[in-house]
Parts: structure tokens; C-alpha cells; sequence
């Protein structure tokens, strides 16, 4: 099977010599600057997304032999010469094509221009000048941001000669490079860096909630964002698929700031259709790893499917806060109907025990029904997930816990002789204890109940660990 992938990710190195090595931090991960933006645009298949996986050091962007790939806007951060910058990828763009979907795509394309600080016009230097390139240098010509053109896979003496046609767009220079080997972008990152505004003072600390979008195919993710964030930021569709990488989309509400992510639909790996769905499936497992809270999203008249179970495996393996959003739920015969909600609560805890923890929201992303809440369930499981108990007061939990309810087995009594949270998100208890190979699973549920009792943390997993205590951590 590997072998029919071999059109995927032509970007064989991302650090070769002809380029200094990028640094790469994800749009809502800590940073002490604002960073300026560059936007790659360009009609389909010219190779944005190759570009921009090399300038920001990793696969980030789906790459293959297939026009289209690349729908939403993608973010990535990346550095050159001490310079850090902010790159967008987007979706090809066709001004004169009347698709919805391709309108949708032109959309994204258009705000990516307005929030760029300098823009890289893309075009193919095999294929030459074409109507759709003279299209948009059309609309680019009205823009008072720099504009670069980049002429595309010349990686050759003769193609460097064929590429002068594009001075025929009206660009006094003509970048060329190849984004496969990297020949020439060395050069147009140095003009990058002349012309980018300096970058502005961030807060110290940043406190940005990454909210992951999951869930199987079709169940209305991106309807959802949308919902949100009343605006539609990225591509819905009733076409299964349309979203196929991770989409970061920062946003703010009351001063808390916080990134959506959304996600391509997970299928079990038996009915993954090819290699583009293949690796945005890894893409959407990633962006779980990465995110604070999973948002998992189920088609509420559908009920709960292997699908959704198995989505929401990957979020408590991962350790990540959970809400679930039961979507479309306009859709049920009495939407309202507190019991209905009830039922399907009982349903949803019976098929999905490993996600106890996990608050319900009802929702419809079509009407906005229940969407304030979700996010507001979110900041309640972030909250839960970061949280810490002091030492002294875990241990008179644990240990009164212990007392109420003593535990043996094998003909030998459990002590538990120190409990400590080394770390959060998730909350982690360790449990130092006599013998750990005596202690059940079901003994650690009683104690994660007991925490859950006397504390606030619904929505997000704690994990449990035994050690064996040593010499400090006895006091008898």
C-alpha cells in the first residue's frame, strides 16, 4: 500500500543546505511576540502547500499530485534569519468558477490577502502564464500590501529561461525556485524579511485554550465552527471530506483567547479511502494530541456509533479534556424534551464508560441551539484539566478515602503511604503505596470518585499511577 503513496509529500527534506533550519510553534502555543503574516496564493496545483510545509519545517499542509487539496486557510509559524513570521496556506483559486465549493475556496483565499503582511503570488512555471494567473494578478494589482511573485518548479536551466513570461503579469521581478528541492526560496525569504513590519509585543503569558473539533465524518464540525464563531471561517459542505487538514482558527470571547481547531472525520483505518483521507485522518488524531479540550461531535438523531466511541478513545489516550456535542439535535421529534436529553445522556454513558467524565451539550450548529454553551462547557474543562491539588490537602483526601473503605487482596493489606500531583492537563495523581501489584483498577475508580467528590473536574480525565514507595515516601 505504501508504494501508491509515493505522490504524497514530495518535500523529501525539509532542512537541506540551500535553507537555514526553521523553527516551528503552532498558532496558540506561547509566544512573546505578535507575529507579521505572510499568505501564499495562487490558482490550484501550483504547489502552495509544498511551500509552505518547507517554510514552516514540518508536513503540515497535505501535498499530492491532486488540484484542490488544500480547501481552508492553514497557519503555521516559521523563522528565518532571526526573524520569526506567521505563514498561511490557501485553497486554489479560480475567481471565474461558479462551484460552490470552489466560491467558498476563493473566500478563504481573499481574507488570507487581507490579513497578510506581504503576499507570495504563486504560478507554475511548467505550464506558463495561464488565464486564472491573469485573474487574480488582476485583483492582486489593487492591493497596497507587497506583493512577490514566485514562479514554481524551476528546477532546471531551461525552465529559468521560460520563466521570464511571467513579466508579463506586471511584476518588476520574477522569483524563481523549485519548493521541492528548495533552490531558490533562500532568496525570496530574504526579501520576505526586508519588507515585513516589525513584529509587535504579545503578552507575557499567554493563556490561549486550543479546542479541538473531532468526530467521524459528516457530523457537522465545521458547521459548528462556524457557529462559534458567526463567521463562516471555514468550508461546510454536505459533501463528506470537504475539510481534510487541521484548521487553527484563533478567536476570542469575554478576553479569554482561544484556537479552534478543525478537523478531517476519523473512520476506523478499514475505510479510509486513499492517501489524502489517510493522512488528514493523522492529522485529525494530531490535533487531539495538541488541543486542551476535544470537542466530539455526534449526529444526535444517528445516536452513538463505533465511530464516535472510537474518536473518543483517541481523546482519553491522549489525556485531553472532553465535552461532547450532540449535534443536530433540531432534528429530533421534541427537541426540547428534557427526558429525551436524559435517555440519551444514560445511552451515551452506557456505550461510553472510558468517558464518564464527560459533560453532554445539545446543540444544533444550524439554528445556534445550545452553541454558547459548548464553549462555555469548554472553559469549564480546561479549567478542570490545568487543575492542581496541593499535596497536604490530596493526602488527607486520599488517605481518609483509604480509611473509609480499606482494600486487600492476595492476602495483603494496601497502604498508601503518600499521594502527590506532579503534573496536570490532565490531573495526575500519584499514589506511593506498599505493593502496587495488589492494587486493582477498580479500587483506583473508587479514589478518582472520592477526588471527584470534593473537587470540580468535569470534563477532563485523571490519570492514576502506583509506585512503590521508597524509603522518603514511608512513614512507618
Amino acid at each position: 500500500m505504501l508504494c501508491c503513496l509515493r505522490t504524497l509529500f514530495v518535500v523529501s527534506s525539509l532542512a537541506v543546505s540551500t535553507m537555514e533550519k526553521t523553527s516551528v510553534q503552532t498558532i496558540g502555543e506561547p509566544q512573546q511576540m505578535r507575529l507579521p503574516t505572510v499568505a501564499i496564493v495562487g490558482r490550484p496545483n501550483v504547489g502552495k502547500s509544498t511551500l509552505f510545509n518547507r517554510l514552516v519545517g514540518r508536513r503540515v499542509a497535505i501535498v499530492e499530485d491532486t488540484p484542490g487539496i488544500t480547501r481552508d486557510r492553514l497557519y503555521g509559524e516559521a523563522e528565518w534569519r532571526g526573524r520569526a513570521f506567521q505563514v498561511v496556506d490557501t485553497g486554489g483559486v479560480l475567481l471565474e468558477d461558479s462551484d460552490p465549493l470552489i466560491t467558498q475556496v476563493r473566500i478563504q483565499a481573499l481574507s488570507a490577502i487581507e490579513e497578510a503582511d506581504v503576499i507570495l503570488f504563486m504560478v507554475d512555471a511548467i505550464e506558463g502564464v495561464t488565464p486564472a494567473d491573469e485573474e487574480l494578478a488582476d485583483v492582486l494589482r489593487t492591493t497596497t500590501k507587497p506583493v512577490l511573485l514566485v514562479a514554481n518548479k524551476v528546477d532546471n536551466t531551461r525552465r529559468e529561461a521560460d520563466a521570464a513570461e511571467f513579466y508579463a503579469l506586471g511584476w518588476d521581478e520574477v522569483f524563481t525556485i523549485s519548493a521541492v528541492h528548495g533552490h531558490g526560496v533562500a532568496e525570496v525569504l530574504d526579501r520576505v524579511i526586508e519588507l515585513l513590519p516589525p513584529a509587535t509585543p504579545a503578552e507575557e503569558e499567554d493563556t490561549t485554550i486550543k479546542l479541538a473539533i473531532v468526530g467521524r465524518p459528516n457530523v457537522g464540525k465545521s458547521s459548528l465552527v462556524n457557529a462559534i464563531l458567526g463567521a463562516p471561517r471555514v468550508i461546510v459542505s454536505e459533501i463528506p471530506g470537504t475539510t481534510r487538514d487541521a484548521i487553527d482558527t484563533p478567536f476570542e470571547r469575554d478576553g479569554q483567547k482561544m484556537v479552534l481547531i478543525d478537523t478531517a472525520g476519523i473512520r476506523r483505518p478499514g475505510k479510509v479511502q486513499g492517501s489524502v483521507e489517510y493522512y488528514s485522518v493523522l492529522r485529525a488524531q494530531k490535533a487531539i494530541k495538541r488541543c486542551d479540550v476535544a470537542l466530539l461531535v455526534l449526529d444526535g438523531p444517528e445516536g452513538v456509533t463505533d465511530g464516535d466511541k472510537r474518536v473518543g478513545g483517541y481523546a482519553v489516550e491522549e489525556g485531553r479534556a472532553c465535552v461532547v456535542v450532540v449535534n443536530k439535535w433540531d432534528l429530533m421529534k421534541n427537541p426540547t424534551s428534557k427526558t429525551l436529553m436524559m435517555d440519551f445522556t444514560r445511552i451515551f454513558r452506557k456505550e461510553c464508560p472510558f468517558l464518564h467524565f464527560a459533560p453532554l451539550v445539545f446543540t444544533s450548529a444550524l439554528t445556534g441551539m445550545g452553541v454558547p454553551a459548548v464553549v462555555d462547557t469548554a472553559l469549564e474543562a480546561a479549567e478542570a484539566h490545568a487543575h492542581r491539588i496541593p499535596t497536604g490537602v490530596l493526602n488527607r483526601l486520599i488517605h481518609d478515602a483509604v480509611d473509609a473503605r480499606p482494600y486487600s487482596r492476595k492476602g495483603k493489606m494496601l497502604k498508601v503511604y503518600y499521594a502527590t500531583m506532579p503534573s496536570v492537563k490532565p490531573p495526575t495523581v500519584v499514589l506511593f503505596v506498599n505493593d502496587p501489584d495488589i492494587v486493582h483498577f477498580s479500587y483506583l475508580r473508587y479514589l478518582e470518585n472520592q477526588i471527584r467528590q470534593q473537587f470540580p473536574l468535569e470534563g477532563t480525565p485523571i490519570r492514576m499511577e502506583v509506585r512503590e514507595a521508597t524509603g522518603k515516601h514511608r512513614t512507618d
